[in-house]
């Protein structure tokens, strides 16, 4: 696995949640920015889910529990999608709330991916 692609998961995720979260308290819907943040956020999960594959088609990571990864993985590529869905049907501070959860469910799960890749 990419420790460079998933800190950088990991540190737009956190950026996004904090933008999310100002937004909520200011009462604002999503905007583009968000928008588009999650999208490149989706785009480096993705990045992020291509480069665990290759790696584990290569031999690495043969003491990491196959099922896992590829569920935290698979699972973390399904948040900011449905986050922004959320969203973009509450269109009140609420639907911005969700993406404050979803950036930060997204920054935790990438942490607990390196985790299981190093085998802790």
């Amino acid at each position: 696995m990419n420790t460079i692609v998933a800190t950088v998961v990991i540190s737009l995720a956190s950026l996004l949640a904090l933008v999310s979260l100002i937004g909520a308290f200011r009462g604002r819907a999503m905007g583009m920015v968000l928008l588009v943040g999650f999208g490149l956020l989706e785009l480096a999960v993705l990045v992020l889910l291509g480069f665990a594959i290759v790696a584990v088609a290569g031999g690495e990571g043969a003491h990491v529990s196959k099922g896992t990864l590829f569920g935290y993985l698979v699972g973390q590529a399904l948040i900011p999608p449905a986050g922004v869905l959320l969203a973009l049907a509450e269109r009140s501070r609420w639907g911005t709330a969700t993406l404050v959860v979803a950036g930060f469910a997204v920054a935790v799960m990438t942490g607990r991916l390196l985790q299981i890749w190093q085998g802790q």
